[in-house]
């Protein structure tokens, strides 16, 4: 197992235990460490769960959707700067 995959391994555990210690099922740690997609917007998850410490399954999608909106928000920024970086080069040859 690589480094990548065991660090991947340890936060979804991790995501998953917070998850049961409020009360939820361990496969909604499953579903949203497939939705969130890397182990830095689980590790945000996380901290938001500890925190928070939501009653309502409704939150913790709610607060999931938020993350992955951000992270594609975020995603896309970098897209356009580049494209931008590259037509500004473009331009000045």
């Amino acid at each position: 197992m690589t480094y990548e995959q065991q660090e991947w391994a340890h936060v979804k555990g991790e995501l998953k235990d917070s998850l049961v210690e409020l009360g939820f099922p361990a496969e909604l740690g499953d579903e949203i460490a497939k939705n969130l997609g890397s182990p830095k917007a689980m590790w945000r998850m996380i901290s938001y769960l500890d925190k928070v410490k939501p009653e309502q399954i409704e939150l913790v999608v709610d607060e999931m959707l938020a993350i992955r909106a951000e992270i594609e928000a975020w995603r896309n920024k970098k897209a356009s700067e580049e494209a931008n970086a590259r037509y500004n080069e473009m331009l000045n040859r």
